[in-house]
């Protein structure tokens, strides 16, 4: 019998707090009223799972310890989680040689915005893309420049657009 409630206990924490990760990235990413329903559901779990733990707490700690090991794992599964849902925009900076522009003409072929500026490194002419892309395809677009140039230096930010500009999504 006490299994069974140190294992109710262990998955309660794990779905919490997997579902918390989760809601924050919902809510940075400005879908609010998703993000609430989520906290509506992570605060009846957390209710059903501290009173559980609560009870008779200092005759029982290994309910304390389930509790702790499923909000380790419940964060690890909720940034699982968030990883393969990749809300949200990333901007790519991407830095390449001037011998490199004709990679510029594919990467707008295949849809993606690319913003050039000129610029010059330590040795040589460069060129700076921004690339505005949704995060799922992040790594698809940085495999597809790393192909085509092994040399360039790639940097991506999360990016929010605020106004106007050419998006592919």
């Amino acid at each position: 019998m006490r299994l069974l409630l140190y294992m109710a206990i262990f998955i309660s924490k794990i779905l919490e707090n997997a579902l918390a990760t989760v809601r924050l990235i919902v809510v940075a990413n400005g879908k609010k009223w998703l993000g609430a329903i989520l906290n509506f559901i992570i605060s009846i779990i957390w209710v059903y799972t501290a009173g559980l733990v609560i009870i008779n707490i200092k005759r029982d700690l290994l309910k304390v310890v389930f509790f702790c090991l499923g909000s380790g794992i419940g964060s690890y599964v909720g940034s699982y989680i968030e990883s393969k849902m990749a809300l949200g925009n990333n901007l790519l900076t991407c830095i390449i040689n001037k011998q490199d522009l004709p990679m510029i003409d594919q990467l707008r072929k295949e849809g993606l915005g690319v913003t050039t500026i000129p610029g010059y490194g330590k040795d040589n002419e460069k060129y700076v893309l921004l690339i505005f892309a949704p995060r799922k395809q992040r790594n698809k677009i940085v495999n597809e420049i790393k192909k085509r140039n092994h040399n360039c230096m790639i940097i991506s930010e999360s990016a929010v657009p605020i106004y106007g500009g050419y998006t592919n999504s």
